[in-house]
């Protein structure tokens, strides 16, 4: 068995199956052969069972919380938020199922008819992290069930007490066995599995750039269509003309959820010279009121991170920094609670040589960079492999529309720290990925276009 740990206090919350290989092809035939009845059940019949599934979720997403609480270390109101997020999905594709829709085109012969239809992809896989455990499978699943495929998806290791609850209520909702299985064990087998059976026909994958370039170059031995949201270095751009209230109360949000361990937290802060001291200082003084604690409380505090592994890489990126000449305006340091917690950490004076520029930080750390003119903070918000999302203020609607072409990111988002919901397609560009999720594109990327002649048709 996988024992769950509470990243707080190093508690056992729980365990997962750790699976045979075995056992997880057994999953994977199940999955493939659930495929043809589930594809050929009516739209309204497949919205009707994710339909349900949400009602009970959302009757119970206080125990869902709880338990995304104790295995992944987020406080409770995030942990609320993120299960309102997430149900948002299956809301939203319980409608869509019924809107995939074909085309007739002019027919290019006298006696014949032109028709396009769309169909299910086939079965198909997901691998999902531990950072939004509820989110990120919904988002997959939802969209897989609705669009007529059937899923097998392998959750993070270090958060699967959610989703195998999850899984539990699609049971009670009646979505069948085969239709959506769950496996854990050994990453590498599994993703073998997955990548190596030719009827699994897409996989979808959210985490690491390395990983996710892994798995590519293992579907392309079998065409598999993917839809990859990989690592992020997101540029949050604050202009002199910008609402200063706004901005530090974006940032704050923004970085300080899930305690930075999020792809699309904001990894590097450019703020114009003209408002930086001032920024700064209220930044600081914000976070500075902020508790660091253990989640299970119904006001916001920053958690611990997840693993030694991410708060090492934290303490490093710091400590490089610091060595390099930044300097440390609040924190800087493991917290006095030890364990995984550190402390929120804001620091100045930086470069663009600097470690932490070309790093996806993944914790509470808020990094800020002085730029002089658009031109200049442009070319350093694209100075990067990646390119998931990037945020900016200023109201000068000129300037909005110029980055909101010129920045090289997937999403660009204004005036605003917050990016996602169900009816918008999230995904990125370069080397954070492609293929969109949410919205009517996320469905899309789960259907194969037939074209259909019928010719003969003259009496």
């Amino acid at each position: 068995m996988i024992k769950v740990l509470n990243p707080a206090d190093g508690s056992v919350v729980g365990e997962a199956p750790q699976m045979t290989l075995d056992e997880v092809k057994a999953a994977v035939d199940r999955t493939c052969k659930a495929f043809p009845v589930w594809s050929r059940k009516l739209a309204k019949e497949r919205g009707d069972l994710l339909r349900r599934w949400f009602e009970l979720v959302r009757d119970d997403k206080r125990s869902f919380a709880e338990i995304m609480v104790k295995e992944n270390g987020k406080c409770l109101s995030e942990a609320i938020g993120e299960i309102d997020y997430g149900l948002g999905f299956i809301e939203w594709y319980a409608e869509e199922a019924k809107r995939v829709y074909g085309d007739t085109i002019p027919t290019h012969a006298g006696n014949a008819a032109v028709l396009v239809v769309k169909e299910a992809a086939g079965p198909t896989a997901a691998i999902t992290p531990w950072n939004f455990p509820f989110m990120m499978i919904t988002r997959k699943i939802a969209t897989a069930l609705a669009a007529g495929c059937t899923m097998i998806i392998k959750p993070s290791e270090e958060t699967p007490l959610t989703a195998y609850k999850l899984l539990e209520y699609a049971r009670k909702a009646g979505i069948p066995e085969g239709v959506f299985e769950m496996v854990t064990g050994n990453p590498k087998e599994i993703g073998e599995v997955f990548t190596s059976d030719s009827r699994i026909r897409k996989i979808s994958f959210t985490g690491s750039t390395a990983v996710g370039k892994l798995l590519a170059s293992a579907c392309g031995k079998e065409l598999k269509k993917m839809t990859l949201e990989l690592g992020g270095n997101a540029p949050f751009i604050v202009f002199d003309d910008a609402s200063l209230d706004d901005a530090v109360a974006g940032i704050v949000a923004a970085k300080l959820r899930n305690s930075g361990q999020v792809c699309i937290s904001p990894n590097r802060i450019y703020v114009q010279e003209g408002i930086y001291d001032r920024f700064v200082a209220a930044v600081t003084e914000k976070v500075a009121k902020i508790r660091v604690d253990q989640g299970l409380q119904e006001e916001f505090v920053v958690g611990p991170m997840v693993n030694r592994t991410g708060y090492t890489k934290v303490v490093e990126l710091v400590d490089d920094a610091t060595r390099n000449g930044a300097r440390v305006a609040l924190g800087g340091k493991a917290h006095a609670k030890g364990g995984l917690f550190y402390e929120p950490t804001i620091l100045t004076e930086l470069n663009d040589n600097m470690r932490v520029a070309h790093t996806e930080i993944f914790g509470p750390v808020f990094p800020i960079y002085r730029f002089k003119t658009e031109e200049e903070v442009v070319k350093r918000a694209n100075n990067s492999e990646y390119g998931l999302v990037a945020y900016a203020y200023t109201r000068d609607l000129g300037r909005a529309f110029r980055l909101s072409r010129d920045i090289e990111a997937g999403m660009v988002i204004l005036n605003s720290g917050s990016v996602g919901t169900a009816s918008v397609p999230f995904g990125g560009v370069k080397h954070s990925g492609y293929g969109r999720e949410g919205s009517y594109y996320g469905i899309e990327e789960y259907l194969e276009v037939k074209y259909v002649l019928m010719a003969g048709l003259d009496r």
